[in-house]
């Protein structure tokens, strides 16, 4: 017999299993049509359900997410929205180390996308300069390899 859950253990689980299962289907090789449309939705359920019980970090890195799956199927204007949303949460609410590295991340790529150079220049090197900060190195590690995969050439 399965315990009953609380509402906020409900959302949380929701979050949590919505969170991961988009991080299989950005991984997924030879995704679907209804793959991508399914990886789109359940970012978003993950970040509602992160938005009726989590903190400003959880806002940030579902506003991440959201940001990388658009940035995966080339949908550059959300891909920045979510960026850009990312970014805010980490900013207004002093979060810095991996988060605030990785809202730059997210704005860099979708400049990248767009292929305005100028601006995903600055967002790299924005990243760059936060991953000084990072204080776990494998952390760091990943993220600089993340802005590897980010250039126009």
């Amino acid at each position: 017999m399965s315990e009953k859950l609380t509402v906020l253990e409900w959302h949380k689980q929701q979050a949590v299993t919505n969170f991961n299962a988009t991080w299989d289907l950005i991984e997924k090789k030879d995704r679907t049509w209804e793959d991508d449309l399914q990886m789109i939705h359940m970012a978003h359920a993950s970040r509602f359900h992160w938005g009726e019980i989590g903190t400003p970090l959880q806002f940030a890195r579902g506003e991440w997410q959201i940001s990388r799956v658009y940035a995966v199927l080339g949908m550059s204007e959300s891909a920045l929205y979510h960026g850009k949303n990312s970014l805010k949460w980490c900013i207004e609410n002093h979060i810095g180390d991996f988060d605030l590295a990785f809202a730059y991340e997210a704005i860099a790529r979708a400049y990248m996308i767009y292929k305005e150079s100028d601006s995903m220049m600055k967002y790299l090197q924005l990243a760059k300069e936060a991953a000084d900060h990072i204080g776990d190195p494998k952390e760091r590690d990943y993220l600089l390899s993340e802005l590897q995969t980010i250039s126009l050439g």
